[in-house]
């Protein structure tokens, strides 16, 4: 599993399984160009094969073709 969410973790925030970084820290990363070995250096407890399958699920939401129906969904 690579997401988990808790109430009492991070106020119920999609975290990375087994820590308390959110993904939304990631993704924060990112955008400011800090690579992802960089993230993993300030975020140990997270696993490379974890931010993969993240980047890999965003992506596949990102290319769907319904991504308009979630975007609506969300914003």
């Amino acid at each position: 599993m690579l997401l988990t969410t808790n109430s009492e973790i991070q106020n119920g925030q999609p975290v990375f399984t087994c820590t308390r970084v959110p993904v939304e820290t990631l993704f924060w990363h990112l955008q400011k160009g800090i690579s992802i070995d960089e993230f993993l250096t300030d975020f140990p407890s997270v696993k490379r094969s974890q931010v993969i399958g993240v980047i890999a699920i965003a992506r596949k939401i990102m290319t769907s073709e319904n991504v308009d129906k979630i975007y609506e969904a969300v914003a």
